[in-house]
């Protein structure tokens, strides 16, 4: 009898350090300009067992603390799939001055987070999510990296961004779109800067995002008034492999509870499909 439970007590022991427990961990990774600051979510996982990995997105002026953010990465967890979500340049805890910030410089900062990523042995592919201006990031960076990226799923993406800067109107804040000024102050406090919207005019936002072939899901908000859901629709239609889901009653940063699950449900059991 004691000899058997011995043998069990061993057996236990055994399983316990076979499994890579759920784990939650700050890091500090190279972006574009400078250091940025990330959060590595992993689930509990048998040892030797690769696992996707899914990099989030935030949008213009947010940070990776975003309620519809850590919802989508605690689902992944959840369901074994590992994430990392970051601040991009200028934004939250990373280096960097916001008014520095673009989209170009935002993409070169996912690129350097998937770079990464990809390094890390127990990651058998990428896939990549991201909300309003991350959105555009990630449906951009899909398109330049392509194969590279097993899935992307989309959150009320802000391909508005374009045609608010070619009207010189972002957010309530006017400017000459023609002479650009150094800088423009938006009403959430933030200064948006002269590179901002001198590369944004010209950014081939839609023609980059329709070279990934892969899998697509856009989520987008019925209530969206930041960025209509026309975007999202116009995202849709441009991709090959795509599906689309509206949310009737749901804003553009998913603030009710039930949007962000449903929004992250979808999206995790997307991921594992894809």
């Amino acid at each position: 009898m004691k000899k058997n439970i011995i043998t069990l007590v061993l057996v236990c022991m055994a399983l316990i350090h076979s499994v890579k427990a759920q784990q939650t961990e700050d890091l500090t990774l190279q972006g574009a300009k400078g250091k940025l600051a990330a959060t590595l979510q992993t689930p509990k996982v048998e040892k030797g067992k690769k696992v996707r990995m899914v990099i989030i997105c935030h949008g213009f002026g947010g940070d990776k603390e975003r309620p519809l953010l850590r919802t989508i990465a605690d689902k992944l967890q959840e369901a074994g799939i590992a994430s990392i979500r970051f601040d991009f340049n200028g934004c939250g805890k990373s280096e960097g001055r916001f008014q520095d910030m673009t989209v170009l410089n935002e993409i070169e900062d996912a690129k350097k987070v998937i770079d990464y990523a990809q390094k890390l042995p127990w990651v058998s592919g990428i896939s990549i999510v991201g909300h309003s201006q991350g959105g555009v990031v990630a449906s951009m960076v899909a398109g330049q990296l392509k194969k590279s990226i097993k899935s992307v799923a989309l959150c009320a993406p802000a391909a508005v961004l374009r045609d608010d800067v070619l009207r010189g109107n972002t957010q309530g804040a006017t400017y000459d779109p023609h002479h650009i000024p150094e800088y423009v102050d938006l009403p959430r406090g933030l200064r948006m800067g002269h590179d901002y919207i001198a590369t944004a005019q010209t950014l081939p936002i839609y023609e980059t995002a329709k070279e990934y072939k892969g899998a697509v899901l856009v989520i987008h908000g019925t209530w969206d008034v930041v960025v209509p859901y026309t975007y999202g629709e116009r995202y849709h239609q441009g991709y090959k492999n795509s599906r689309l889901i509206l949310l009737p009653q749901v804003d553009h940063s998913f603030t009710s509870e039930e949007a962000q699950n449903k929004t992250a449900t979808e999206i995790t059991e997307f991921i594992k499909k894809h």
